[in-house]
């Protein structure tokens, strides 16, 4: 037999890069590593007031350099020479503006503190009033840009972002060459990229973010936005006319970037692609079964054959691109914009007044404890009709039909009503509000089989997929992968290193299968039943 081959797969989150090396053969994590992104930590260049969420450059550099080489320290060196890949997800749209090198403009003199010269995470939502502008501006013309988006333009996403920064900055509009997302920059920086015209960019950012679709023959034409806002008057042509898959190559690692890894330099890096679309194949997706990947927020991957897809536009979803996920197929993208996000938002809401506690591991100890408490009182709780109800929209709603200025909300309190209730009523939102996405797919003709879930949430919150089965009234596989992102990065990794010849075949060699499923319980689906016409006519309310 020949000896084993490895591949790198990092996954950028909104916290932290995990990476890890995998057995190329078998799928067997060889060793892992976590690393914290420390400006992120301190709450840099972030205002929650006003949706500001940005992120620097440096905090991924830093990331995926001291990730990857402990690793391969760990490792040892007779792993280290057989290493023949790495590949990345990241969040998104994370975009960033670069000059002509590709570089963050955050790295130019005088621009070093500057929010808009930073990464505008995700769940920066600065540009409502862009994205409506958007929305508005895409209904005059005779080709619908929207078709493949859902129909619905988000602040989440490419190009109201690069408005917004754009109108708000005139150092930005004086610098600024190109915009490009996370997951399209760092392939761009490991492979030692100089000239920004020549950066690869993937179907998956491309198509589900930044309005391109080869029924088009690329991005909206230049007037498309030039009439929307004179300042984005060219910039389609600074930005792509063709995308790749993530089975293909974006080169070689540079010698720095090998030296800095401690790889050698023939390693091959892939294009990358958002951490649901790499998650979703790390999880053993198939044909209509929804893969949820949970963490912060949601984003829910589905996959369908190209013949099925013929004349279907899914309304009011992330988009729906040929290849995104899965060469061949039709990768469809939905989610929620806050789910753990709402629970440690609940967390904090109750642990402020600990924040006086000089000690330090005291306070930890109560805190990192509080949601587990929380949760075993909540599901003690027995259910009831008219029980406490939440609304999920604590960050906006991503799907069905985006939305970022709804407002999340709780109804039904009263002088009984205690921190496990109202718990209760938001665990039980985020998942109405799953359920949501799940019945607007089911509504526009596309069948959901089944679900399996991934990420943080879904391996240690078993009150939460409980609820979450009752509720979808399916049952949920959960992967036993507790790296699911980063493993479907490894798997890409393989396949554009030539290792297999599809995303299928890594798949069915490097999966690691399923660990748990959680079942409906038949008494709670009834009155989860009837909850879910509460929620949703409590949405209606709030959204007038």
């Amino acid at each position: 037999m020949e000896p084993a081959t490895y591949v790198i797969g990092a996954d950028f989150g909104t916290d932290s890069v995990r990476s890890v090396i995998i057995n190329s053969r078998n799928g067997q994590e060889i060793t892992s590593s976590v690393f914290y992104y420390p400006r992120w930590k301190q709450h840099l260049y972030c205002n929650p007031s006003s949706q500001q969420y940005r992120q620097h450059p440096l905090d991924y550099l830093e990331g995926i350099e001291t990730s990857v080489r402990h690793c391969v320290e760990q490792a040892g060196p007779e792993v280290a020479k057989r290493i023949k890949a790495i590949s990345v997800d990241t969040t998104g749209s994370t975009p960033v503006a670069v000059d002509k090198t590709g570089t963050p403009l955050c790295f130019l003199p005088g621009l070093e503190n500057n929010p808009n010269a930073l990464f505008v995470l995700w769940k920066d939502h600065t540009s409502t009033g862009e994205a409506e502008e958007i929305n508005k501006h895409a209904a005059k013309y005779p080709v619908n840009y929207l078709q493949f988006v859902g129909g619905i333009y988000s602040s989440e996403w490419f190009w109201a972002k690069l408005l917004h920064i754009l109108r708000e900055d005139e150092a930005i509009r004086n610098n600024i060459y190109s915009f490009v997302e996370h997951c399209d920059w760092i392939p761009y920086v490991l492979t030692g990229g100089t000239d920004a015209a020549q950066l690869k960019r993937g179907v998956c950012s491309a198509g589900h973010k930044a309005l391109y679709a080869a029924e088009f023959g690329g991005l909206p034409p230049d007037t498309f936005f030039s009439e929307l806002d004179p300042l984005l008057k060219g910039f389609t042509e600074r930005l792509f006319t063709r995308t790749y898959t993530s089975a293909e190559k974006a080169g070689t690692i540079s010698p720095d970037w090998a030296v800095k890894l401690g790889l050698s330099n023939d390693v091959v890096v892939g294009i990358g692609a958002f951490d649901c679309h790499m998650g979703a194949v790390g999880g053993q997706i198939e044909p209509y079964y929804l893969s949820k990947v949970m963490g912060t927020s949601t984003c829910d991957i589905l996959v369908a054959p190209k013949a099925d897809m013929t004349d279907k536009l899914v309304r009011g979803i992330c988009g729906q691109v040929d290849g995104s996920v899965i060469p061949g197929m039709i990768g469809l993208e939905a989610g929620q914009s806050a789910f753990g996000d709402a629970y440690a938002w609940f967390k904090n809401l109750l642990s402020w007044p600990l924040q006086e506690i000089e000690d330090e591991t005291l306070r930890n100890n109560i805190t990192d404890n509080l949601i587990n408490r929380l949760s075993t009182e909540a599901a003690k709780i027995p259910l009831n009709e008219k029980d406490e109800l939440a609304l999920d929209w604590l960050n906006g709603r991503r799907t069905p039909d985006a939305d970022q200025l709804v407002k999340g909300a709780f109804t039904g309190l009263d002088l009984s009503t205690d921190a496990p209730r109202m718990f209760k009523a938001l665990v039980e939102a985020t998942c109405f509000g799953a359920k949501a996405i799940t019945d607007r797919f089911v509504e526009e003709g596309i069948p959901v089989k089944g679900l399996i879930a991934l990420g943080g949430v879904a391996r240690k919150s078993p009150f939460v997929m409980q609820t979450m089965a009752d509720v979808m009234n399916m049952p949920i596989r959960i992967h036993s992968s507790e790296q699911t992102c980063a493993a479907g990065a490894a798997m890409f990794a393989a396949t554009a290193a030539g290792i297999y010849a599809t995303v299928e075949d890594a798949m069915k060699a490097m999966g690691q299968g399923f660990d748990k499923e959680y079942k409906p319980i038949r008494k709670n689906v009834a009155l989860y039943k009837k909850r879910f016409k509460r929620y949703k006519k409590l949405g209606v309310f709030v959204a007038r």
